[in-house]
């Protein structure tokens, strides 16, 4: 036999034995193994824990099915029981899937074998948990007949509870409310019938189980339904801890009828790079509640998409609450701040301030008690507006699309990120700090509107306080602040196609 053929023998045999143990190591780790074989043991024991639960709980309602009978929780019990068992067959599915992972799988299946571990795990652990759940809940009924005195004196404390509530101070709100708010009369009326119902059934219930009650309380428990007077009493004790819940988030619901607010973009930001970018926004809160106004300010982190979706729309009015509607009904198309606020020319004022002819030309006017509200909505930067920039501002909202005006002289947008008003009145910010308006397809004209004899007075007066406060009284003021000259050019009546969004 050559030396060659020797060579190539031991070549070939060397590897073979390489072979054969890389293949008899690759497969899945110990440690996950042993947890299939733990789990294929608590699993096979599972239908026999399902199965001992049903049967305690079937020998309870044959023992008393005059308890048992009219509880509508129990009429439920034997679908659960049933969904419980339903859990387990996936369960099973989950674990012959692993054991063929034990048999052909190799390590690289090991997260797999993981992920399949704990939908098994969470599956067998959930039928075991309602069958459970059952089993305590048919104990609880049972313990409650055996202390039905206890019962009574609950059921009692509850309806004193109910009968004794005082709706007066409720009922005036809301009858106030309707008043000052006729349009949502219906609504009102509608859920104010809704709370007092909650007694008028407290009432009903506590007359309809008298006899019941006093058979109860005498001894003379033949023939009575436990289970109709335990779910009365449920019933009634549920209502009682509701009723002065419902009763506040009602006056509160009322309450936000005389409050308007808007929430501000008065600044945003990127930081990092890569996976590790961060969004930010600094949204501004301003609140106006009977004349006064306070207002708050918050950076607060974005996902990329909504960072994307506003960011065309810097110094514009994201969410718009009016006076006489509910938080729930705000406003979530971007319109340029404080626009809200003004009446139709047609109908010439509002209680925020009126449109003042001039040189042949009409400009809104917000009066005095409004002021804060308007430095904060304009930031300290309000230029008073034509009537054609409103009635075009009108003519997009009522499209529901966001209007961003046009600066004729800039052939630019006029609010928005993009808008030379809104690079004037946030050139402070740190969007532009870091170069933000720059990449603007627009260029930013120079001069600034603080230096406007239009702008706010706070700005030029050195000493003024610019900071959020309280500010005004309940009543509207009667005298409005001093007449503004109009502009002596006139504003383009639109600019672009404007962009339309959904509520959020």
């Amino acid at each position: 036999m050559s030396k060659s053929f020797l060579r190539l023998s031991a070549a070939v045999l060397t590897t073979l034995i390489i072979v054969v143990g890389v293949t008899a190591f690759d497969h899945l780790p110990s440690s996950v193994r042993a947890q299939i074989d733990s789990e294929r043991t608590a699993l096979a024991a599972a239908p026999n824990q399902i199965h001992a639960a049903q049967d305690a709980v079937a020998r309870e309602q044959q023992a008393d099915p005059g308890l048992f009978q009219s509880i509508p929780a129990a009429q439920q019990w034997p679908g659960r029981f049933q969904q419980a068992s339903s859990e387990l067959l996936s369960a099973h599915g989950d674990i012959d899937e692993l054991t063929q992972l034990e048999k052909k799988g190799h390590r690289s299946d090991a997260q797999r074998a993981e992920a399949l571990l704990s939908h098994e795990r969470s599956l067998r652990s959930t039928a075991l948990n309602q069958a459970t759940a059952i089993q305590t809940e048919a104990a609880h009924w049972i313990d409650r007949k055996q202390h039905l005195p206890a019962e009574l004196q609950q059921m009692e404390r509850s309806y004193q509870t109910i009968h004794s509530f005082d709706f007066a101070p409720l009922t005036a709100v809301v009858q106030k409310a309707e008043t000052d708010w006729p349009e949502k009369k219906a609504d009102l009326s509608a859920r104010l019938a809704a709370v007092t119902g909650v007694a008028s059934r407290g009432d009903m219930l506590w007359q309809s189980t008298a006899a019941a009650r006093q058979e109860a309380a005498s001894g003379k428990t033949s023939g009575l339904d436990y289970g109709a007077l335990l779910a009365a009493a449920d019933e009634l004790d549920t209502s009682a801890a509701a009723l002065p819940q419902k009763s506040a988030e009602l006056q509160s619901l009322t309450g936000q009828l005389y409050d308007s607010w808007d929430k501000v973009l008065v600044d945003m930001e990127t930081r990092g790079i890569g996976r590790a970018r961060a969004y930010d926004q600094k949204i501004r809160t301003v609140r106006t509640h009977l004349g006064q106004t306070t207002s708050d300010e918050k950076w607060v982190d974005v996902s990329p998409a909504t960072y994307d979706a506003m960011h065309n729309d810097l110094g514009m009015d994201i969410e718009h609450k009016p006076t006489g509607k509910y938080d729930s009904e705000a406003e979530h198309v971007p319109q340029p701040a404080g626009f809200a606020y003004m009446a139709p020319p047609s109908q010439g004022s509002n209680q925020y301030g009126y449109w003042e002819h001039r040189d042949g030309q009409s400009f809104w006017v917000f009066y005095g008690q409004y002021a804060l509200m308007r430095d904060l909505l304009f930031n300290h930067s309000y230029r008073p507006l034509p009537r054609d920039e409103w009635e075009d501002y009108r003519d997009w909202r009522s499209r529901g699309q966001t209007y961003y005006g046009h600066d004729a002289e800039a052939s630019a947008p006029k609010y928005g990120t993009n808008g030379t008003a809104t690079q004037d009145r946030y050139s402070g910010s740190t969007y532009a700090h870091n170069g933000g308006f720059r990449n603007s397809p627009y260029a930013a004209k120079s001069g600034s509107f603080r230096d406007s004899p239009y702008a706010s007075r706070s700005l030029h007066e050195p000493e003024g306080d610019h900071s959020g406060h309280m500010f005004g009284s309940h009543k509207p003021s009667a005298t409005p602040e001093p007449h503004f000259r109009p502009t002596p050019r006139s504003m383009p009546r639109s600019f672009g196609g404007g962009r339309r969004f959904g509520r959020h």
